[in-house]
């Protein structure tokens, strides 16, 4: 049974995870609506990218389910949860060794089965998405930091997802291609697809989110749209972060 557009894509029950005797998530419950655009924010170390990576499996949570459009990760469902929700990291994880181009189609050719005509044809159309298309025959070292994230969303587009998450994109980046890769996930946000960003740009937050959530020590403290969220936020805890964030 397919799921109905009124449940959520993206559905955490009562998720705990453990690093050796460290919680990184303490029975954490989220849902995200089909084509939201949720920001997930909060200091280092309280469980932001723990989160997502619970969400296409890359961490498997020792307590609690996670289903996604629909369908229960497991080891045995875990193919086809990555397939739906693709993934952008802080470091780019290009291949060095293949261009731009042969880093796009990899996925579509081996894991979709598409042709290789195919597969290009689509890894341009993204490459223009993402502004970029002129880099194709480029290798990674020859491109700077915001073009490699840049093929990074690309990449990640080319598998046709209906979920991104973006795990603190624009970390590694210099600040003058922060921009750059800030405005092709704004034009992303524009186009419905289900997002959740882990980030710092509270800049981007306010353009693009529909809801604002800030962890702390493993927990969701507090969720509400952006208005509420950065004029009045409800706890200590978020207060005194956006303070230290807004006024660095």
């Amino acid at each position: 049974m397919r799921p109905t557009d009124a449940e959520p894509i993206i559905r955490l029950d009562a998720v705990s995870k453990f690093f050796g005797d460290f919680k990184a998530l303490k029975s954490i419950t989220f849902a995200a609506g089909r084509g939201e655009r949720i920001v997930i924010c909060g200091p280092s170390g309280s469980g932001k990218s723990t989160l997502i990576r619970c969400v296409n499996g890359l961490e498997m949570p020792e307590a609690g389910t996670v289903t996604v459009d629909g369908i229960r990760l497991g080891p045995a469902t875990l193919r086809a949860v990555r397939e739906r929700a693709g993934m952008v990291f802080q470091q780019f994880n290009l291949f060095p060794h293949l261009t731009v181009l042969e880093n796009l189609t990899l996925g579509p050719i081996r894991a979709r089965k598409m042709t290789v005509e195919a597969a290009r044809d689509l890894a341009m159309r993204y490459l223009t998405r993402v502004r970029i298309p002129e880099q194709a025959s480029k290798y990674p070292r020859q491109l700077s930091g915001g073009q490699q994230q840049r093929v990074a969303i690309a990449r990640a587009l080319c598998m046709e997802p209906r979920i991104l998450l973006f795990d603190e994109p624009t970390s590694a980046l210099d600040p003058e291609m922060i921009a750059e890769v800030l405005d092709v996930m704004v034009g992303l946000a524009g186009t419905g697809m289900t997002m959740v960003v882990v980030t710092h740009e509270m800049g981007f937050a306010r353009k693009v989110a529909d809801r604002m959530v800030f962890m702390d020590q493993g927990e969701i403290v507090e969720e509400a749209p952006p208005e509420t969220f950065f004029t009045a936020p409800k706890s200590a805890r978020c207060r005194d972060f956006l303070d230290k964030i807004l006024n660095h």
